[in-house]
């Protein structure tokens, strides 16, 4: 196995626990939960296979449902999430490649990059996220409301992790 993939793994593990433990708890309103176990899918690499960032969607969604006891909202989500992230790294981007190795993120590929990928995708699982949870367009402009909301304190939390790891030595 190689450092990578472990390093991955261990994001994976330590964000899903983060998120049950810690930030499932930290509640403003009723409605403002950070969800930064999306992380995982924004910093995995380029050459990630499609299949391979669905089944860990699926996966990622699922613990997170499973610890929340909630029925597959974050599972479905996160599925979104992964399938649109090829497309999302090329709409912010009009480069169709990226260097071998290389994985999202601030200090690879910049502030504004990486904001905007974020802000695409974060937005798509959010909003998913919230109008599956309440299922209804009666309260159509409320909901988005808080899913607005929701985004910018959850990009809020993104951005912060980034910059403070970015400023680390890289490891490999």
């Amino acid at each position: 196995m190689n450092n990578i993939t472990l390093r991955n793994i261990v994001r994976f593990v330590v964000l899903v626990f983060i998120q049950v433990l810690i930030f499932n708890n930290i509640s403003l309103k009723s409605y403002l939960v950070p969800y930064i176990y999306v992380l995982f899918i924004l910093l995995l690499p380029f050459e990630t296979p499609k299949w391979l960032l669905l089944v860990s969607g699926f996966f990622l969604g699922f613990f997170v449902d499973m610890f929340s006891n909630t029925a597959g909202v974050h599972t479905a989500a996160t599925v979104l999430m992964a399938f649109i992230r090829p497309f999302a790294g090329n709409f912010v981007s009009a480069k169709h490649e990226y260097e071998e190795g290389i994985q999202p993120g601030i200090r690879a590929l910049g502030f504004r990059w990486f904001f905007s990928y974020s802000l695409l995708l974060v937005s798509a699982h959010h909003l998913l996220l919230y109008y599956l949870e309440v299922f209804s367009f009666r309260a159509f402009f409320l909901t988005l409301w808080h899913a607005i909301l929701n985004i910018f304190f959850t990009m809020l939390f993104i951005i912060l992790s980034q910059l403070i790891l970015s400023g680390q030595k890289k490891n490999s």
